[in-house]
């Protein structure tokens, strides 16, 4: 059977999550039809996600479309919840966009759009609720098509609009179908310029043939909750999306876009395959951030089939892979998603009674390891830091601390994370002399730090040879290297650095893992400060329309603010300001446009990249000893210094 890994995205409350459990229901994949009202809906399963009513964790649910079987991956629409759309664009095979008739394009509509758009993802648009009142489909569809793309093709036309006696009529592809797909159609071109009526035939396989690309987008009009215009949809998602391929006979080639955790803390993996397949009790390698691990498929129960094994193009989930973490994967990668920068804000988390704190951390990393961009840390006083999109995310780990490990947490104010980055070249080395002295560690390490090209993250190479030390010793080199460099000179994460090992030698028997384990952080720091750093802080590329005669207040607010590259573009009714600003400030000035515009302005923003900060740099409190102060730092491993 055909298969197609179908993604359902949207901003906050236009009705996703009700869509997919209208398709379920008319395809007969669930008897009874769930509401978010109600809290009962097939893919919201957590507590939470009933309460609040959002989506928060990526859910498959599959159904029949004829001979097709769709794995619909609801996603969450809310903006702190980006992480979970990464991962889910990884491994679909095209996409309905959901919109609401009554709000329109809001700004996380654009950033999906955006997104689909750079993957060049087959893509179809479902503009909801023509039913509420307030629905305005002529005015939605022009926003579309000015504000996310204007090559749509329109499906079905609406009847009594705002009622609930809305409907949605279809619209067989004809001439305006013609002329939107004419731009990259000669043959459709030349019938229109000779003003010959095109082959209807010719009008949709030419439509199949650039939705696939991702050249144009069929929309459609519709009501989740009366449920007019889905069929429409339904037969869309057949005709229009290709479904899902993959090399059958090659090797297995996956990968883990989402990990549960069972009561008893087992792992299960949602795993798409893209080539070869997969079965129980099969031995597979999966690479991830801490490199090659093996282990032993137990149980493989594939999405919408009750077969033994996983083939290429399908989704399973997969049990006995100890130890594996969303993303990881499954032979070399298929395809590369667009990445979203990493959490921006970090709070510290307490638990509420001092008893707890352990339990507290322990939970709070198994959380991290589900979710490789919301990393965890120890902070002062049996505190924990983790890092943020947002402050929704605040309750649903709280959430998640109090259902699934009892622990009642405290959390503080959030606050920006900056970043370092290596302003020089810097080297330092310790070369162990036993003969002469007997040495703080019995290890021998040298490290050369400058700066690395943007977006390389922290690169480790080596100039002695490889083999000079025992695997367990240069292992623990490395991994120390990444893991002292969450903390730079002025306590940020640093990154686009380059590391080399310029030294390396050790004891015979006497040395141990530990030795350059312990040593390696005192190198590296010293030489970090060798070549300095820079710091800087995120910022987010903003877009706000605002009428004519607000300019100068904007501007000036703006300029207020420390935004920079700021650029008015005058547009239909008033103008188009972009520019870009600091992360802290984001919010003050969306706050502000409303006051500004008599609330009619419309502020849009997303994360750009950093800037080096200007004036004196912040800092943070070091954790887990300062590499930087020799004497403090071996009181912290329990040493004591002997070198003089």
């Amino acid at each position: 059977m055909t298969t197609l890994n179908l993604g359902i995205l949207a901003h906050v409350d236009a009705g996703k999550t009700s869509l997919t459990e209208r398709l379920l229901f008319d395809t007969g994949a669930i008897s009874r039809l769930g509401s978010v009202d109600a809290g009962d809906t097939q893919t919201d399963r957590g507590e939470l996600e009933r309460s609040r009513g959002i989506t928060i964790r990526s859910a498959v649910a599959s159904f029949r479309a004829g001979p097709l079987r769709v794995n619909l991956i609801d996603t969450p629409g809310h903006a702190d919840f980006v992480a979970e759309v990464e991962r889910a664009l990884g491994v679909l095979d095209g996409a309905v966009l959901v919109l609401s008739a009554v709000e329109g394009v809001q700004a996380q509509t654009r950033v999906l759009m955006r997104t689909l758009r750079e993957l060049g993802l087959p893509t179809l648009l479902f503009v909801n609720k023509i039913d509420r009142g307030g629905a305005r489909p002529d005015a939605v569809l022009a926003q579309v098509r000015s504000r996310l793309s204007a090559r749509v093709a329109v499906m079905n036309g609406v009847r009594a609009a705002g009622t609930a006696a809305a409907r949605a009529v279809p619209v067989p592809p004809g001439p305006a179908a013609a002329e939107v797909l004419a731009e990259a159609d000669d043959a459709l071109l030349a019938d229109l310029v000779e003003d010959r009526e095109p082959d209807p035939a010719s009008v949709r396989a030419a439509l199949r043939a650039q939705t696939a690309a991702g050249l144009v987008h069929p929309l459609y009009f519709g009501s989740a909750v009366t449920g007019t215009g889905v069929a429409g949809l339904l037969d869309g998602i057949a005709a229009y999306l290709p479904p899902a391929g993959g090399d059958a006979e090659g090797g297995p080639r996956g990968t883990v876009f989402a990990v549960e955790r069972g009561p008893s803390g087992e792992r299960t993996a949602y795993l798409r395959l893209f080539s070869g397949e997969l079965r129980v009790r099969q031995d597979v390698a999966f690479e991830g951030r801490d490199g090659t691990r093996t282990g032993r498929i137990t149980g493989l129960d594939v999405v919408g089939s009750a077969g033994p094994r996983l083939t290429a193009g399908n989704i399973a989930r997969v049990s006995g892979l100890a130890g594996i973490r969303v993303g990881d994967r499954i032979g070399p990668p298929v395809r590369a998603v667009p990445a979203f920068p990493a959490p921006s804000l970090e709070t510290v988390v307490r638990a509420r009674r001092p008893d707890d704190s352990a339990r507290l951390r322990a939970a709070l990393l198994g959380l991290a390891e589900e979710d490789p961009l919301i990393r965890a840390r120890p902070a002062p006083g049996g505190a924990t830091s983790v890092l943020l999109y947002g402050e929704v995310q605040k309750e649903i780990i709280a959430a998640r601390l109090r259902a699934e490990h009892g622990v009642e947490a405290a959390f503080e104010p959030s606050r920006t994370v900056y970043l370092e980055r290596p302003a020089g070249v810097g080297e330092a080395a310790e070369d162990m002399d036993w003969r002469r002295r007997v040495p703080d560690f019995w290890a021998s390490v040298g490290l050369r730090v400058e700066p690395g090209p943007p977006g390389s993250g922290i690169g480790f190479g080596r100039e002695v040879e490889l083999g000079a030390l025992p695997a367990a010793f240069d292992r623990a080199i490395e991994e120390t290297v990444h893991r002292t460099l969450e903390q730079g000179l002025r306590g940020w994460p640093v990154t686009d650095c380059a590391v080399t090992l310029t030294l390396s030698g050790f004891g015979g028997p006497v040395s141990t893992a530990s030795d350059f384990r312990g040593l390696t952080p005192l190198v590296l720091m010293a030489a970090l400060a060798a070549a300095g750093t820079r710091v800087f802080e995120p910022c987010h590329a903003f877009e706000a329309e605002i009428p004519e005669d607000a300019l100068s207040a904007v501007l000036g607010r703006l300029a207020a603010l420390g935004a920079s590259a700021v650029e008015p573009r005058p547009g239909p009714g008033g103008w188009t300001v972009r520019g870009e600003i600091a992360v802290d400030r984001v919010r003050e000035a969306g706050a502000a446009l409303p006051a500004l515009t008599r609330g009619e302005g419309v502020w849009w923003s997303r994360p750009s990249g950093e800037r080096p900060v200007k004036g004196a740099p912040p800092e943070r409190e070091r954790t887990g000893g300062d590499p930087l102060n020799r004497a403090a730092y071996l009181r912290h491993l329990g040493r004591r210094p002997v070198r003089g």
